[in-house]
């Protein structure tokens, strides 16, 4: 089932290894811009997959199911390789664990969910929080390229704080439903 839609999605998981890669060193601004770009094509290629795939009517299962771990693999890299290079730091990691901790409890959830043939659909909200999110690392991962814009990584830093509070909302709404259908 290689469709390009499923082939942009791969992409982006095999980029992770190369973002890390270019983040890897703190002081570096080269990397940071470097992987910068190459964070916002990743972004792109999200953005484009789901949309090509429903613009041609070839939504696959495959894509379905990688879409959202891609996501989760760029995301929770990103977290920690800013946190290890200490672009996230004191009271700000737990905005970063929030953010952690739900991507893996509402995985686990609906894959419960699944199991007992229950869908539960991405929230407008959960879009705004992955938006949010996606924004907040971006924002990160630039100040590093531009150390003298302090402002870039307070954007950096707010937006994340956003993301953690509505990743709180949104976990709590998902979990929600899912306790409807546990015994």
């Amino acid at each position: 089932m290689l469709t390009l839609p499923n082939i942009l999605t791969l992409s982006r998981i095999v980029a992770v290894p190369l973002l890390v890669a270019l983040l890897w060193f703190p002081h570096w601004p080269a990397g940071y811009a470097i992987a910068f770009a190459l964070y916002v094509l990743m972004g792109l290629t999200d953005y484009f997959d789901g949309y090509v795939a429903r613009a041609q009517g070839t939504v696959s299962r495959l894509g379905v199911f990688l879409d959202p771990i891609a996501d989760k693999i760029m995301v929770a890299s990103v977290i920690l390789i800013l946190v290890h290079n200490n672009d996230i730091h004191g009271p700000q990691v737990v905005a970063g664990l929030v953010i952690l901790l739900r991507e893996i409890a509402v995985s686990g959830l609906r894959e419960f969910l699944a199991g007992v043939a229950v869908s539960v659909p991405v929230s407008q909200l959960a879009k705004w929080k992955t938006t949010l999110q996606l924004v907040a690392l971006g924002a990160l991962i630039l100040s590093g390229a531009a150390p003298l814009q302090n402002w870039i990584h307070q954007v950096g830093i707010a937006a994340l704080w956003g993301a953690a509070v509505l990743t709180l909302i949104t976990g709590w709404d998902y979990l929600r439903v899912g306790l409807k259908h546990m015994d």
